[in-house]
C-alpha cells in the first residue's frame, strides 16, 4: 500500500522552496501521517453540536438548520478549507421523544479532499430534571487525491518523479462509517461524550471513473483510513442578575491518534440578540467571536489569531456560521423545555 508520506513529499516539491517552511508546517499539522482527518474543529463548535455528537440531534424543540465555512491559515498555499451543513429535528414516535439529523462536511487540504455525509437518530428519556439521550450515526466517508496536479522536477535531488508510491492520476474512494454518543441536557447545562469513526474504516483509492481495484495503469494500489476520534462536549448558561447579559462557556475536547484538539470559549449574550466572546483553540490560536440572532436567524463570525509559528506565514483564520430555527408544536408537552440560545 502507498503511504501518504510519499504524497506529501510530492506536494512539497510542487510548492517550491520559497514557500516550503510554511507549507511544511501547515501540511504536517493538517494531514496526520497515513490517515485522513474528517472532523474539522470549528471555533464556533457550540453552534454545530451534532457534528461532534449524534446524541445532540433533536435536543431542542426546534428544527435547526445550520451552515459553517472555515478558511484556515489565510496566506498559506493549500491551507485547509472546511464547509459543513447540518440539520436536526425532534419528533415523537411510539409515545416517546426522538431526534433525527443529517450532516454534510467537505474539507480540502492541499491536493486532498474529504467528504463525509451521515444520518443520525437519537432516543431521549427524562432523567434528573433533564434529558438523557443516546445517539447513533451512519454515513459515507469519501476521500480523493489530485495526483494529476502533482509536479516533481526531474532534477530534484530529494524526490523521485517516478516514485510508484505517488499517484500520477486523480484517485478516490469511499467507505461506510458510523459513530455513537451519549448526552445529558439540562435547561442550564449540557455534557456529552462521543466516539466517531470507532472502526477506523479503510478507503481504497482508485483512479477516478474506474471500477477497477487498481489505482493506476501499473496496478499499484493506494489506501488511506480514518482514525477513530473521541469527543467531550460541555456547556452552561450563567445569567448575570439584574442585567440583560448571559454568559455561556463551552468546551469541545477531542482526542485522536494520541493527539488532543479542542476549543474553550466564553461568550456573552446581550438581551438574547447580540453576542461577543473569546475562545482558545488548543495549541493553535486565540479567537474573537461576534454575532447576532434575529427572528430565529443567527449569524456568527470568528477570527483566529495563531499563537504558534504559523503566525509568521499566515494572517489568521476566518470562520462564518449561519443558522435558522423553527419552533415545533408538541401540543403542550415538553413546552419550552430548553430555552438555551446556546443550543441554537
Amino acid at each position: 500500500m502507498a503511504s501518504i508520506k510519499s504524497w506529501i513529499k510530492a506536494l512539497f516539491s510542487s510548492i517550491g522552496l520559497p514557500a516550503l517552511p510554511a507549507a511544511l508546517l501547515a501540511v504536517c499539522i493538517a494531514v496526520p501521517d497515513t490517515y485522513a482527518q474528517t472532523d474539522p474543529i470549528y471555533s464556533q463548535s457550540w453552534a454545530l453540536p451534532t457534528l461532534y455528537n449524534p446524541a445532540a440531534a433533536g435536543s431542542t424543540d426546534f428544527l435547526r438548520i445550520r451552515g459553517a465555512g472555515r478558511l484556515q491559515w489565510v496566506g498559506i498555499e493549500n491551507a485547509p478549507k472546511s464547509f459543513t451543513a447540518a440539520a436536526d429535528i425532534p419528533f415523537k414516535l411510539f409515545n416517546r421523544r426522538w431526534g433525527g439529523g443529517v450532516n454534510i462536511t467537505q474539507e480540502g487540504i492541499g491536493l486532498f479532499s474529504n467528504t463525509y455525509v451521515n444520518g443520525q437518530i437519537s432516543g431521549r428519556l427524562k432523567a434528573f430534571g433533564g434529558e438523557m439521550s443516546i445517539g447513533l450515526q451512519v454515513g459515507y466517508f469519501g476521500s480523493s487525491f489530485k495526483g494529476s496536479e502533482v509536479y516533481i522536477p526531474d532534477d530534484d535531488d530529494y524526490h523521485d518523479s517516478n516514485d510508484p508510491a505517488i499517484p500520477k492520476q486523480d484517485v478516490g474512494g469511499g467507505s461506510i462509517d458510523f459513530g455513537v454518543g451519549i448526552m445529558y441536557t439540562h435547561p442550564k447545562f449540557h455534557v456529552g461524550i462521543s466516539a466517531l469513526h470507532p472502526a477506523s474504516p479503510k478507503v481504497k483509492l482508485n483512479t477516478q471513473g474506474s471500477t477497477s481495484s487498481s489505482a493506476t495503469s501499473d496496478n499499484h494500489e493506494f489506501e488511506t483510513y480514518v482514525k477513530s476520534s473521541f469527543y467531550l462536549t460541555a456547556g452552561s448558561n450563567i445569567p448575570i442578575k439584574n442585567t440583560l447579559i448571559e454568559l455561556q462557556p463551552d468546551l469541545l475536547l477531542g482526542y485522536s491518534a494520541k493527539t488532543f484538539s479542542g476549543v474553550l470559549s466564553v461568550k456573552g449574550w446581550y438581551n438574547k440578540l447580540f453576542f461577543a466572546g473569546l475562545a482558545y483553540r488548543w495549541n493553535d490560536a486565540v479567537s474573537v467571536n461576534l454575532g447576532a440572532e434575529f427572528k430565529n436567524f443567527i449569524l456568527g463570525y470568528s477570527y483566529d489569531i495563531p499563537v504558534t509559528k504559523i503566525l509568521k506565514a499566515s494572517s489568521g483564520s476566518h470562520e462564518v456560521v449561519i443558522g435558522y430555527r423553527l419552533k415545533l408544536d408538541f401540543k403542550g408537552k415538553n413546552r419550552n423545555r430548553h430555552r438555551s440560545i446556546r443550543l441554537m
